[in-house]
């Protein structure tokens, strides 16, 4: 087969959630299938490290398409051309992007409608665009991927798709994500927080991700708490809107509060695996990759009892409202008090991380894939 692949967010140490999707299932079913042919199609220069074997050939096509206008000249003038020369039997866009003008069936992964629940959490052109073109993306698709259950009963709900034609593909996590020594946990923290515990948060830091309502709840966790427990954050100022903000200036313990930016694998693993427990308290999540990242380091978790989460969690977390600071703040003070209650979650979380792989993950895109091809 000839499979033409939307790479455009495989870009060198920038990697945020649908690009790991894309880098860890398309390399592994290339490596599996060298048999086909896999063009991969890039947005500006790419790195070699993306080219996993000698059955990808690159092609690279502009605009550079990180804005809405340049989304759209991208994937209905530039994509659909590209394909024609290509004559693929299938294109695959892994970040829930289609071109309407191209006539080649398409698998497209939606990762979750974030945008039709909560609208005004994100730009308004970005949010026009997602809800004008996602909804023509998901009727033309000759199939859909999603990363959770929950998103493709969302997905039926919103748009009226056939549920049949949805499959789940469920995310994997890194494997650099592991139990540390204690040696390690005392170096990474004499590092991050000058040798003090630390709850942890990964995510880009938008409103979806209720940093405002986290940081009201670990302000109430340390008035109750005489600990010099800190709070890690850890990812980019998306949105930093007017509510995180203020939740933050407004906090008496905002010296307590780490920022450190966005961290490669590495780094990130070992914030991770040192911390007490990982805080991913969010309004809205397709899955929900550091819940795993979490399990495999051994790590408690603390996250929301709203759409995906319970599903990727299963009985591994404590469970809490978004909205409720005090339950969050309970939460946090059950993680730092009940030795039995974090060996418990650690147990659990053990069971439930063989659930999900980036094997797992390629091989049911690939099923996908087949299925796409097949229809045709």
């Amino acid at each position: 087969m000839r499979i033409a692949v939307n790479t455009r967010l495989l870009l060198k140490n920038k990697l945020e959630g649908i690009g790991w999707f894309t880098f860890e299932s398309l390399k592994r079913i290339v490596l599996k299938y060298p048999e086909h042919d896999f063009f991969f199609i890039f947005d500006r220069k790419y790195s070699k490290e993306f080219i996993f074997a000698d059955n990808v050939i690159p092609v690279v096509i502009g605009p550079q398409a990180r804005h809405p206008v340049l989304h759209y000249l991208w994937f209905e003038f530039s994509v659909p051309r590209a394909l024609k020369k290509i004559e693929p039997d299938i294109f695959v866009s892994p970040d829930a992007y289609l071109s309407l003008s191209s006539k080649f069936p398409d698998l497209v992964v939606i990762h979750d409608l974030n945008f039709e629940h909560y609208p005004k959490l994100m730009p308004a052109i970005a949010r026009k665009y997602y809800r004008f073109f996602t909804p023509k993306f998901a009727r033309k698709a000759r199939r859909i991927a999603t990363v959770s259950e929950f998103s493709k009963n969302d997905i039926v709900e919103q748009y009226g798709i056939d549920e049949n034609k949805i499959d789940v593909v469920y995310n994997g996590s890194n494997n650099k994500f592991k139990p540390l020594s204690s040696d390690i946990k005392k170096m990474v923290k004499a590092k991050l927080t000058g040798g003090s515990d630390f709850f942890v948060f990964v995510g880009a830091l938008n409103p979806r991700k209720n940093l405002a309502n986290i940081f009201i709840a670990f302000d109430k966790f340390k008035n109750n708490n005489s600990s010099d427990t800190k709070f890690v954050v850890v990812g980019e100022k998306m949105y930093w809107s007017q509510d995180i903000k203020q939740a933050y200036t407004n906090m008496k313990h905002k010296n307590d509060v780490i920022f450190t930016g966005r961290l490669e694998s590495d780094d990130l693993s070992k914030t991770v695996g040192s911390s007490l427990a990982l805080v991913y308290a969010s309004y809205f999540e397709g899955f929900g990759i550091p819940i795993l990242e979490a399990f495999n380091a051994e790590i408690p978790v603390i996250t929301s009892n709203v759409t995906s989460m319970p599903e990727i969690a299963g009985d591994a977390a404590i469970f809490v409202s978004p909205g409720d600071t005090e339950q969050i703040k309970d939460a946090m003070h059950q993680i730092c008090t009940d030795m039995e209650l974090r060996n418990d979650l650690i147990r659990k979380a053990c069971k439930r991380r063989g659930f999900f792989s980036w094997e797992k993950t390629a091989d049911n895109l690939w099923d996908s894939i087949l299925k796409t091809v097949d229809n045709n």
